[in-house]
């Protein structure tokens, strides 16, 4: 039997496309802002191109954003093999055009001694802004380059978050700050790279506010009603087996928002005493939440019908 796929429309193609590149603009322009607002003028290198460029600029006095775009060729040739190679190679020179030549237009004109002098200011400032500018780029599908291929490269084929990938890739540019900036700027560079990678990681798998709830019980219909009736939420059951006890159980599933966690908690122990309940957390569900509708009978409500 063939089965039909749905033909792409020219409409939502070049719909999709301006929201990418509008995505990598305020990206690569957040990020040239941070370099000469935050990171530059504080001397804090928190790894990466542009914490290499910062070194160098210290060094020879060459110009940051040109320094970052001659490092960044041979990691674009490296994107370009690995990332989607013409798709990723458009989408990443447009945002790295944007981020290393707007560095150095943008030092033409801001203060070269930022907005403050207080390095923990600078060094966490640098780490949020960096991160959502880094975040909104990877969002618009593209890369500014740098030791970001690396990471996002890692990231794809071994799961491993963002924010630990930085540190692990950038740490032997931190290293190299510490000896020509000292080991308190090399420090505050660090407290830059972690935040920078946490704010990142935000952006672009976005808060984690759910939770996923699975309940391991014997009476199935009465915490399917119980769940139903007082937090209007769907459930999807199967059967289980205990492999120590070698008895079948039912196995319920079901997401919840975060402030609604004790609540439906409580009500599952009241219902029955002796589940077991294993809450985790996700970052994004579909549907799930259910509006206040009838509830169905007792011999229907194994699984119930999800609206949004």
């Amino acid at each position: 039997m063939k089965t039909k796929t749905r033909k792409k429309t020219p409409g939502k193609d070049l719909s999709s496309a301006i929201k990418s590149y509008l995505l990598l603009t305020l990206g690569a322009v957040i990020l040239a802002f941070n370099i000469n607002l935050f990171l530059a003028p504080a001397d804090i290198a928190p790894g990466g191109v542009s914490g290499t460029a910062i070194i160098l600029n210290e060094l020879v006095g060459w110009p940051i954003g040109l320094i970052m775009f001659v490092l960044n060729i041979p990691l674009i040739a490296l994107g370009f093999r690995h990332m989607g190679r013409f798709q990723f190679l458009f989408r990443t020179l447009y945002a790295v055009a944007i981020y290393n030549f707007g560095v150095d237009l943008i030092g033409l004109w801001v203060h070269k001694d930022g907005i403050t002098n207080d390095l923990l200011l600078n060094a966490l400032y640098g780490g949020i802004v960096g991160g959502i500018g880094t975040g909104l780029v990877y969002r618009g599908h593209g890369t500014t380059a740098g030791t970001g291929v690396i990471s996002r490269v890692l990231q794809l084929h071994t799961g491993i978050p963002i924010s630990q990938l930085y540190l692990f890739i950038d740490g032997g540019v931190v290293l190299i700050a510490a000896l020509v900036f000292g080991w308190e700027k090399a420090m505050y560079a660090l407290i830059t790279l972690f935040v920078w990678g946490i704010a990142a990681d935000y952006i672009l798998e976005g808060p984690s506010v759910i939770r996923t709830v699975i309940i391991i019980t014997e009476l199935p219909e009465k915490v399917s009603n119980a769940v139903l009736q007082q937090h209007h939420l769907g459930l999807t059951s199967w059967t289980g087996k205990g492999m120590f006890s070698g008895e079948e159980r039912t196995i319920l599933f079901c997401t919840v928002r975060r402030p609604d966690v004790n609540a439906l908690r409580s009500t599952i122990i009241q219902v029955d005493p002796r589940a077991f309940l294993v809450i985790g957390q996700g970052h994004q569900a579909s549907g799930g939440f259910l509006q206040k509708v009838p509830v169905k009978p007792r011999e229907e409500s194994k699984e119930m019908a999800i609206k949004e």
